[in-house]
């Protein structure tokens, strides 16, 4: 349970302190959902700068340059590769078609081994289920709303992607995990995070006067971006119907329904959590991977196994 948020002002209304605001104090609430790290990516005199460290949010300065009207950040909680090595956080930065871009994701995938098998991907020593998503954006050398389809299509869990390029297109790829979106339309200001809830809180710390805003809404397989001066466009993916039945799109803002009531075993999940401690897993590691969706006897051969 990871927390992307950001800022869009491609109506250059705030000023660089007033956004240096606005990201400090929504990545701080952000923190709910993971404080194992933070990190931003944003664009400076034409070049992708990614800074993140393996720290929480309210420790990391947020210090963009004036001139930056766009920014991605993510706030994690660790499921796979030690936080404190860095290059496992995220925006974890690619390179496509000559465009360098900055990658965040929310969620678990299950099937990244087997997508580096299939593909023939090259070995990384970034230890993440999300990187998976770098590697095949790279594998396609482009990047645009098809290549980020394809992606989609291709990978197997829970998921939320942003993808932050070198020319301030902000991409959103909304599988079935939440994500909330308000669009100020007279200012020229979009604001995001995981959760309505997250970002209602940050708005109420906030001390500016602001309209009211507008809630975004698209649904999951949707594949949205946003350029630098607020134009959007959508295309759709294919979504893994399996997955669509557990975490409807109606539920929250772009929510999803699944809570922490499995209705399995409590024995069973006992167990579960005995037998991940010798695998180096946590028991919140195992709540963690339930409460995304995978069932317990898929956990049981993962310890062993290696692979979901």
């Amino acid at each position: 349970m990871c927390c992307l948020f950001g800022l869009i002002d491609y109506g250059n209304y705030f000023t660089g302190k007033q956004r240096n605001r606005i990201l400090s104090v929504l990545a701080k609430e952000c923190e709910v959902r993971g404080t194992d790290a933070t990190g931003i990516a944003y664009n400076e005199n034409g070049k992708l700068r990614i800074y993140k460290r393996p720290l929480p949010a309210h420790l990391l300065p947020m210090k963009i340059p004036a001139s930056v009207k766009v920014v991605m950040g993510h706030t994690r909680m660790t499921t796979q590769g030690s936080a404190k090595r860095n290059r496992n956080n995220h925006p974890f930065p690619g390179k496509a078609g000559g465009i360098s871009f900055a990658l965040a994701h929310n969620g678990v995938i299950y099937n990244d081994l087997m997508l580096r098998r299939e593909k023939k991907l090259p070995h990384t020593k970034i230890q993440t289920d999300s990187y998976i998503g770098v590697q095949l954006i790279e594998q396609k050398n482009t990047l645009d709303l098809n290549s980020l389809k394809d992606m989609a299509e291709q990978v197997k869990g829970t998921f939320v992607f942003t993808v932050l390029d070198e020319k301030d297109n902000v991409y959103f790829i909304k599988g079935n995990n939440p994500l909330c979106m308000y669009h100020y339309p007279k200012m020229g200001v979009i604001l995001y995070a995981s959760t309505e809830e997250i970002l209602k809180s940050a708005l109420r710390k906030l001390p500016f006067c602001m309209e009211r805003p507008k809630r975004m809404e698209f649904s999951y397989g949707d594949v949205l971006k946003i350029d630098g001066n607020g134009r959007m466009e959508t295309i759709t993916f294919q979504t893994d119907m399996f997955l669509q039945e557990w975490y409807p799109a109606s539920m929250g803002c772009w929510g999803y329904g699944m809570g922490t009531d499995y209705g399995m075993d409590n024995s069973y999940i006992e167990d579960l959590k005995s037998l991940a401690g010798n695998f180096g897993y946590s028991p919140e590691d195992v709540d963690t991977l339930l409460g995304e969706g995978f069932l317990p006897e898929e956990l049981e051969a993962f310890f062993y196994c290696g692979e979901l």
